[in-house]
């Protein structure tokens, strides 16, 4: 019986090489859809097909669905910083609306598109009362969460569609290069915080991430969508806590007036306008570091995924500082 074909999108970046992983993992036919300017060294390992897809052109993506006749898609391509606000919502809602298109028009029988969004699509709590809930009014912060709910909003136009829309929480594990920042600055002995105000936050270690998302390439359920976290609720402290565990490391731990590093952000911003490249801290990531209330309810994905994180957050950043170890980025 020959195996099924599943298209992953953005599967050169740190989840689609988790995403590919758990996919042969599964025995299934992985087509990587990765730029022709991205790196894929670190894919040569993985038994799988690259494709090139123009996400402009509907037609384009049609024909190359119709070419392989995938029986499923992950889309998980998208920027997490841009310029402008229209960039973020052409590559990330407008791409999407494009290959939802072909994926409906094209002549193939389809059993699962998977939609990687983020729960800044629906954004931060503004107070810590609750958790954030899979049908909350989205409030996001930033352009980025906005563009990502923007997807969301034009995929629920296409009803027939078998849909499933994922919202991950913060990401972190083997090869992830933001909260990677911090990690590092905790093995130099500095552990800055900004502001002292009370903060929950959630995280999802990257295993258990591709892990549900591939599981939910045959679950029943469609035109729904799920928060994902590892189930637990933090306090502001916790990842530098774990971290300095893990690097058996102490620290010099000191917090940053919120106003100053929002200036310093805006400045950042203004240095890097006429650059190709966005700084790691700008605006947009100001937003989401100072909202007061992440926490999210898994309760949706367990129920419908059978979703059972193994890793809470002392369990992943001691799996995640052993490879930053191993891969020599520590």
């Amino acid at each position: 019986m020959s195996k099924k074909r599943v298209l992953i999108t953005g599967a050169s970046g740190f989840v689609g090489y988790h995403l590919i992983e758990e996919a042969l993992k599964a025995d299934l036919e992985v087509y990587a859809a990765i730029r022709p300017s991205s790196d894929r060294s670190h894919l040569k390992g993985f038994n799988v097909q690259y494709v090139n897809l123009d996400y402009s052109t509907v037609d384009h993506l049609k024909r190359e669905l119709e070419d392989k006749q995938y029986h499923y898609i992950i889309h998980a391509a998208g920027i997490t910083k841009a310029k402008t606000k229209a960039e973020y919502d052409r590559v990330n809602a407008t791409y999407t609306r494009n290959l939802a298109t072909a994926a409906l028009e094209a002549n193939i029988n389809l059993e699962k598109f998977i939609f990687l969004s983020s729960l800044a699509a629906l954004g931060p709590l503004p107070d810590l009362s609750a958790e954030i809930q899979d049908s909350n009014t989205p409030q996001p912060v930033t352009n980025y969460g906005a563009s990502k709910m923007l997807a969301e909003q034009y995929l629920a136009e296409f009803t027939t569609l078998p849909l499933l829309t994922i919202r991950p929480t913060a990401v972190y594990g083997p090869r992830e290069k933001d909260l990677f920042i911090l990690f590092n600055s905790i093995n130099k002995g500095l552990e800055p915080h900004i502001g002292s105000f009370k903060q929950q936050l959630s995280f999802v270690y990257v295993k258990d991430l591709v892990n549900v998302i591939v599981k939910a390439l045959t679950a029943t359920a469609v035109h729904q969508h799920y928060n994902i976290s590892d189930g637990e609720i933090y306090d502001r402290y916790a990842l530098a806590n774990f971290t300095k565990k893990a690097l058996n490391k102490k620290t010099f731990k000191f917090h940053l007036p919120a106003p100053l590093v929002g200036l310093l952000a805006a400045i950042m911003d203004f240095i890097y306008a006429g650059s190709k490249k966005t700084p790691a801290l700008n605006k947009e990531k100001m937003a989401e570091l100072t909202a007061i209330n992440w926490a999210c309810s898994i309760k949706g994905a367990q129920t419908d995924l059978g979703y059972t994180p193994e890793y809470n957050l002392e369990k992943g950043i001691m799996q995640t500082i052993k490879w930053y170890k191993l891969n020599n980025w520590l």
